[in-house]
């Protein structure tokens, strides 16, 4: 019989229509603004008495407080509004101490029934939620310098090992140059490591009375240093964010020397920038016996105590770059320290490096890259120049009691706060070069809500002058189109909860688009409708035959559509793929709706019925 559906065909439409349902109902719940109370010292330390000072000295300050919650680790106080956060977080932290780390946040408040299936509100991008824009620049000399020095410390080791004698080993800009006995020892090395490093060119210089080799990078050695310099921070920030938990953060590279860190949702932007920026590495030395030669020592305060300070070997053992994994413990007397586990090359030389000397002292060093602005007139302009440092202190000077393996701790650190941050920074991985902050841009909450505002009536816009075209065009049939675009709606903003994408401004520019290409298929259909009762079809058979006859039109548009968002997708960058993503599904869930929901709907009104007339 025309126009009717079987029986499980009605119930697949209702069963995905009902799950769409489900899964679009967490956007209406919007996450709380808060703040999260951690305790310093490992555990839940905040008692109920001291939750209660807070909410007294928060209903004082007028801060009205929706609810606190324990949880495993923590306390989270949830407030009204973002306005209340920040001073939320600033009376907490006046009270609780240094002991107490207190952050700003925005918790869930899905009901628990959506939540046990597994529904989430969607991820809201920069322009919608607020965060941070970080906009870091590359310190490729810095990138040079540092290559340098490792390839230096590798050459000491190579001559020593083969007994060939040099004096002096100084660094330049590009280059590396070693003092020598006679020509004879430097011959000797220069064709020792010209097979090791081809990527120096070698000249031969006179030194007094003895003999110099300038080993002198090349430009295609350099380029590669940088290259892998961007690319190594690229990874790195990454881990980084990643250990931050930023959903749908974006690190990018930004031509030659560049890097774009956006955050959504981060509103703690002090901490996120110490955490990004931070450009902390460790070098693991030994300490320097007495009749070790002056040029291959170097002496460094620690950090604790600027008035100590400990003479160490030039030459270093490993670097972070060899840590696996980094956790943050306290140790039998409560001091904070942190477990490392080396990779097999890691442990392998630390193996070497202790067993042969047992009794001796080994020093971690903690270097840090740090930047000093001042202003400067040039041409009557203030103009601010960036002076990059080095700052490096002895944190761990420990007697080798046995061979140390892949496993081992770090103490002398000043509190669990700097354990936790410098084991987040070793299981991320050091930076190559140092990065330093050239543009920072902060997007409020207060601006992503009227964002969504302003997305949020452009949609509902959109929507009514739909709705009031089909209704008017289409009469009954406009009815039915409206209750699939509302339906569509639902069904795309299901799907983007259920895969995690990110709504922007742009997808929400995606969304409006999409309505308005929703009702395209159903206006192709009604005019074929229209067509076939004016060549004298009866009702059912011009019902049938416009489904029918329209469906190749519907799916060959649709189709090219597609196939132009998923190239937009495949090239283009954070806003165009937002774009891209909400457009796509959005072309998918019109041709469920227009071509299956619609045409359910006039079957139940219409199918197997005695209709002589059709208000179309």
């Amino acid at each position: 019989m025309l126009n009717r559906y079987p029986l499980w065909k009605y119930l697949l439409i209702l069963l995905v229509l009902l799950v769409g349902l489900i899964y679009s109902l967490p956007n209406l719940f919007p996450a709380d603004p808060a703040v999260q109370i951690s305790s310093d010292r490992g555990g839940v330390t905040v008692d109920e008495r001291q939750v209660e000072r807070i909410r007294t000295r928060l209903d004082e300050a007028g801060i009205e407080v929706q609810a606190v919650e324990r949880e495993p680790a923590s306390v989270l106080i949830r407030l009204e509004s973002t306005d209340d956060q920040a001073r939320a977080r600033d009376l907490i932290s006046d009270m609780l101490g240094g002991d107490y780390t207190v952050a700003l946040n925005l918790a869930e408040s899905t009901p628990e029934w959506l939540q046990s299936l597994s529904a989430s509100p969607m991820t809201l991008g920069l322009d919608l939620r607020g965060g941070v824009h970080f906009l870091l620049e590359v310190d490729m000399e810095a990138a040079l310098a540092q290559r340098l020095e490792v390839n230096a410390s590798a050459m000491r080791e190579m001559l020593r090992d083969e007994r060939i004698r040099y004096r002096n080993t100084e660094i330049g800009t590009r280059s590396i140059r070693m003092d020598f006995m006679n020509a004879e020892d430097r011959d000797a090395a220069r064709r020792l490591i010209s097979r090791e490093y081809p990527g120096f060119d070698f000249q031969n210089r006179d030194a007094g009375r003895g003999a110099a080799l300038r080993m002198t990078l090349t430009d295609q050695q350099v380029e590669e240093i940088q290259d892998y310099a961007i690319n190594q921070n690229l990874t790195t920030l990454r881990n980084r964010v990643n250990e931050l938990g930023v959903a749908e953060p974006l690190v990018q590279r930004q031509g030659p020397a560049r890097i774009v860190v956006e955050l959504p949702g981060v509103q703690d932007t002090a901490a996120a920038k110490r955490i990004v920026g931070a450009t902390a590495n460790l070098e693991f030395r030994l300490e320097a016996r007495p009749d070790t030669p002056e040029a291959e020592t170097q002496t460094f305060p620690f950090r604790n105590e600027p008035s100590r300070s400990a003479t160490l070997m030039r030459d270093v053992i490993i670097t972070g770059d060899s840590v696996s994994s980094a956790s943050r413990s306290f140790d039998e007397n409560g001091r904070p320290q942190v477990n490392i586990d080396l990779d097999g090359t890691g442990g392998t030389l630390m193996n070497r490096a202790t067993r042969t000397n047992i009794g001796r002292n080994m020093a971690v060093l903690y270097i840090e890259h740090k930047t000093r602005e001042r202003t400067v007139m040039e041409d009557g302009e203030a103009v601010t120049v960036r002076d990059p440092y080095t700052e490096r202190g002895i944190i761990s000077l420990a007697t080798i009691q046995s061979a140390l393996g892949n496993s081992f701790r770090i103490t002398g650190l000043d509190s669990p706060t700097e354990a936790a941050e410098l084991a987040l920074l070793l299981r991320s991985g050091s930076l190559a070069a140092p990065i330093y902050f050239a543009q920072e841009r902060t997007i409020g909450p207060s601006l992503g809500a009227e964002n969504i505002e302003r997305g949020v009536l452009s949609v509902q816009i959109g929507l009514l002058l739909v709705v009031a075209f089909m209704l008017v065009r289409y009469k009954v049939f406009g009815v039915f189109a409206t209750l699939a675009l509302a339906l569509n709606l639902t069904l795309l903003v299901a799907v983007m909860s259920m895969l995690g994408a990110t709504l922007t401004l742009p997808g929400i520019a995606g969304i409006v688009l999409t309505l308005g290409m929703a009702v395209d298929a159903n206006v192709l259909i009604f005019e074929r409708i229209r067509e076939e009762l004016r060549t004298g079809l009866s009702v059912q058979q011009a019902i049938h035959a416009g489904y029918e006859r329209a469906f190749t039109s519907i799916v060959d548009a649709n189709i090219t559509t597609l196939l132009v968002a998923l190239i937009l997708f495949s090239i283009g960058t954070g806003p165009v793929k937002g774009f891209a993503v909400t457009l796509s599904l959005g072309i998918l869930s019109s041709l469920f709706t227009a071509l299956m929901v619609t045409r359910a709907m006039v079957n139940l009104t219409y199918g197997g019925k005695p209709v002589k007339t059709l208000r179309i």
